[in-house]
């Protein structure tokens, strides 16, 4: 059993605790700078998926934005017992408008047929994007019959792979800002430490109720393409 102690030693020992808590978003603050330097690997091969409006390329995947997370669902044909795993992970996403807002699409793919998917989501009451797979694309970014996350960024010379997480990366997602965090551009935010040519503005202050973006547009206009 926890020890019973007075207010004031109460107080002294949170205090050691949330400095350490203090300390430990300094050292995620800093991973994120880093991952955002990560170097980018060229995505050569095409791929097609199949959504509720038919067949789409890769492309299509980012819906006109230059960010793209997804995540790799393990939902297979005709699957008795969907993952609980990654359903967990599905019901934790945030609104998407608030990723959308900063640039950035997300989206999940799956190797089970279209119809199967929408199903599945009308079941579990989602409404993200949601693809089936139909060739090598989850083999060929570390995604073979598991789960995972990956995030590409789209520019003038191409698609690019710019990070990858699995198993526990996985688990604390579910924030916008913890899922900014893993994008190349970030939260697009003053104070994050951010590669040259990345556009950033005031903290804070893009922040809407999520079905006011479209009435104040916020995404930073001069980011690196």
């Amino acid at each position: 059993m926890n020890a019973i102690v007075d207010e004031a030693r109460w107080r002294s020992t949170h205090a050691e605790l949330l400095a350490q808590e203090k300390a430990m978003t300094r050292e995620l603050d800093r991973l994120a700078a880093e991952r955002r330097r990560l170097p980018w690997m060229r995505v050569e091969k095409s791929y097609r998926f199949t959504g509720p409006d038919g067949e789409t390329d890769f492309e299509g995947l980012f819906d006109g934005r230059s960010q793209l997370i997804i995540y790799h669902h393990m939902l297979k044909p005709n699957d008795p017992a969907p993952c609980p795993g990654c359903s967990m992970v599905g019901d934790h996403m945030p609104h998407l408008a608030h990723l959308n807002a900063r640039d950035v699409t997300l989206a999940f793919v799956a190797t089970a047929p279209s119809l199967e998917i929408e199903a599945y989501k009308r079941r579990m009451g989602w409404d993200m994007p949601f693809y089936q797979s139909i060739d090598s694309f989850g083999p060929d970014f570390g995604i073979d019959g598991g789960f995972g996350l990956n995030v590409f960024l789209r520019t003038d010379d191409g698609i690019m792979r710019t990070y990858y997480t699995s198993n526990r990366g996985v688990e604390t997602l579910g924030t916008p800002m913890t899922l900014l965090d893993l994008t190349p551009y970030g939260r697009q935010e003053t104070w994050q430490d951010a590669p040259e040519g990345v556009a950033q503005d005031a903290p804070f202050q893009w922040w809407r109720r999520h079905d006011e973006y479209e009435e104040h547009p916020s995404a930073p206009s001069a980011a690196r393409r």
